[in-house]
């Protein structure tokens, strides 16, 4: 019988070994462990969105000085205004956060799956009882889990400083804050922002495993693989018949999602999680996407370092 022990200290594991350790570990320790080396190895996952929430505090910071003299004349005007008025340096915040790390998570899976091929450490971590769809599901796990609860963490702790930041300027200044907050309606926004979180990481989920999978599949330069071929796919049907069909498509599975979620006539939005979880394009990105993972897995098992 092979223990896990023994299959550490082989330097060749074969599959079927690999499995059998696995097996024998606790269910979730395997990816728990890989999901922990992955964050290891990665800190620009957290790293990126803190200095953008840094930078955020620092221009909010900046903003409020003359803070009391606009807050008086907000304060005059109507009450859907006062409310837009108030809470857009939040919202902006918020935007600018999860656009960061939706591009760091991108880039992440651009490197998930090629980065071990191309330093020759795709043998070493094969040696370990640990299986090929393990790693791969670990490695997915980075952009569709991971990163949203670190983006919605530092987002909430961002919002949280600003408001106590501004709240200060203003009890500094004279001025009471309690009228601020029935017009900001921070309590409900946590959650808007996690049913927000979910509703783009479901989905982008095919944009990542698409990503992913190209980043198990390809030789070099996986950014132009994974992106070039589409862009050139829209210019082509522009240039040739003067029509946009690709394009749209493409921004529609960009932002699309947004849109389908959610209502933006109402501040604070209204939430359409029926019309959301009706939507054609959602099942079908999943589908997709358990696919594109499927391949990788498929992918990593056969290939070797470069």
């Amino acid at each position: 019988m092979i223990t896990q022990a023994n299959v550490m200290d082989s330097p060749v594991v074969s599959r079927a070994d690999a499995a059998r350790a696995e097996s024998a570990a606790p269910a979730t320790r395997p990816l728990y462990w890989s999901v922990r080396r992955e964050l290891w190895e990665n800190r620009s996952l957290y790293v990126a969105p803190l200095l953008v929430a840094a930078v955020v505090l620092f221009g909010f910071i900046i903003s409020t000085i003359g803070l009391p003299h606009r807050r008086r004349a907000v304060m005059l005007l109507d009450e859907a205004h006062q409310r837009s008025a108030i809470g857009m340096p939040y919202d902006l915040a918020a935007s600018m956060i999860l656009i960061t790390s939706f591009i760091v998570a991108a880039f992440y899976c651009f490197d998930a799956l090629y980065g071990e091929r191309r330093d020759r450490s795709l043998l070493f971590w094969k040696s370990l009882p640990v299986s090929d769809r393990t790693t791969v599901l670990s490695k997915a796990s980075i952009p569709m889990a991971v990163m949203p609860a670190i983006a919605f963490t530092i987002t909430i702790v961002t919002q949280m400083l600003m408001l106590w930041w501004s709240t200060t300027i203003l009890l500094l200044s004279g001025l009471s804050p309690a009228a601020v907050f029935p017009r900001f309606r921070f309590l409900p926004s946590p959650y808007i922002l996690i049913y927000g979180l979910v509703t783009i990481v479901l989905w982008h989920a095919p944009i990542y495993s698409w990503f992913l999978l190209v980043s198990a599949w390809a030789k070099r330069a996986v950014f132009l693989i994974a992106v070039l071929p589409f862009l050139v796919i829209a210019a082509v049907e522009k240039m040739a018949f003067n029509t946009s069909y690709f394009g749209l498509f493409l921004k529609y599975r960009l932002i699309g999602g947004a849109t389908e979620a959610f209502v933006f006539r109402s501040n604070p939005p209204q939430l359409t999680p029926v019309n959301y979880l009706l939507t054609p394009g959602l099942w079908l990105g999943l589908l997709f996407a358990a696919a594109c993972l499927a391949v990788a897995v498929r992918r990593r098992r056969d290939r070797e370092s470069i």
